[in-house]
């Protein structure tokens, strides 16, 4: 007789998005502890944390930070980046601190920079690029307001800056000829990676299939159930090569396919293990998200999931926003049930409530008194010196 197929595990929207919310660590209040050593922890286990400049309220990578270690400190990140090195910073979908046990997998990337620099690097001549290096290898670690003879230039983008030399410590910096070193605010201070790190010997850069094992595991780890797009998130041209290691894993069975309620034919696969246990309902459990968090940025997946469609409205004209300018989601349990605009009257000392959006199953009976609670907390955060 032939041998029939094993069936499908089927999930519900529920039940997957418990697994991510587990997956996320957004399922408790404190899952890496507290004190410094939960912040490269938490680092390690997402694989990464986005940066961003938008400072209405606190910076996204300390409030990504702050949504799982809730006595996060600012301080915790500048003494992982800069005192233990236990995070550096690089581009995965975006700029982001990684775990420096990672750094090898990010090499090829740098040996891509130096041998074929995007068009965004065309101005920089070599006469730049050698001066802002040897003024790192003579005086030691650097930001842009320490190169004060640069000749100025004309902007040739709203975000550029008039001195070549900041274009030029960016290039060093995607070839890995130089590391961020220090981050106050967004000024970033420029060095050496083998002074930074101490090395003795530079790591070895990994191959493309180990660079493949470590986007898949990164991915399983911190999404629990996964799919090609939310395994090469802006990475589409490894689509292909991913696709067979999780061939190549499947017929070993250490993954299994996986159909998620409303995905239609998008295919989605998990570790045994992680099926093993699917998460009951969550308790009333808040949380005030960064619309750079790692759960919220894949805006398709955050759909399926949790039925939200989150708008990014910072470039939006006013008359057009809909949620508002930096619309925070807020996680109740496992749903989305609003989206505040909230910015921080520093001045004032106050956080003010821009404009709330009931969203999903969000109901003001319901939710409020909780939420405004997570708020007041939330307010603390902000404030904090």
């Amino acid at each position: 007789m032939p041998r029939r197929s094993p069936k499908i595990p089927a999930l519900t929207k529920a039940e997957a998005r418990r697994l991510w919310l587990r997956a996320q660590r957004l399922d408790t209040l404190a899952p890496f502890g507290g004190g410094p050593e939960a912040t490269p922890a938490a680092v390690a286990h997402l694989g990464y944390v986005q940066i961003d400049t938008i400072n209405v309220i606190e910076r996204c990578h300390h409030h990504i930070l702050w949504s799982r270690i809730p006595d996060y400190r600012r301080e915790h990140l500048r003494q992982a980046q800069s005192v233990e090195k236990s995070v550096f910073e690089y581009w995965t979908h975006a700029l982001a601190y990684v775990p420096s046990t990672d750094l090898r997998f990010f090499l090829p990337e740098m040996k891509r920079y130096r041998e074929k620099p995007p068009g965004w690097f065309s101005t920089v001549t070599r006469k730049d690029l050698a001066k802002v290096m040897r003024l790192v290898r003579r005086d030691g670690a650097l930001s842009i307001r320490d190169i004060e003879d640069d000749v100025l230039v004309e902007k040739d983008h709203a975000w550029a800056s008039r001195k070549p030399s900041r274009r030029a410590l960016q290039l060093a910096f995607f070839t890995g000829a130089l590391t961020v070193s220090d981050r106050v605010g967004m000024l970033k201070t420029y060095e050496l990676p083998q002074r930074h790190f101490g090395w003795e010997k530079a790591p070895r850069p990994a191959t493309e299939k180990q660079v493949l094992d470590y986007l898949l595991d990164r991915a399983l780890r911190s999404q629990g159930l996964v799919s090609l797009d939310s395994i090469c998130h802006l990475d589409a041209p490894r689509k292909p090569a991913i696709r067979e290691l999780i061939e190549a894993r499947m017929r070993r069975r250490r993954l299994v396919p996986v159909t998620v309620e409303g995905a239609g034919k998008q295919q989605h696969w998990a570790e045994p293990a992680a099926l093993a246990d699917v998460p009951e309902p969550l308790p009333d459990t808040v949380h005030i998200l960064s619309p750079f968090d790692p759960l919220i940025i894949q805006r398709k997946r955050l759909k399926l999931f949790f039925g939200y469609e989150h708008l990014f409205e910072a470039y939006v004209p006013k008359e057009k926003r809909v949620l508002g300018y930096f619309a925070l989601p807020v996680l109740v349990g496992d749903e989305i049930v609003a989206a505040l605009d909230l910015k921080t009257d520093r001045a004032g000392k106050a956080l003010r409530i821009q404009q709330w959006n009931w969203v999903g199953a969000g109901e003001a009976a319901r939710h409020k008194p909780a939420i405004e609670e997570a708020l007041h907390r939330f307010e603390r955060f902000q404030l904090e010196a």
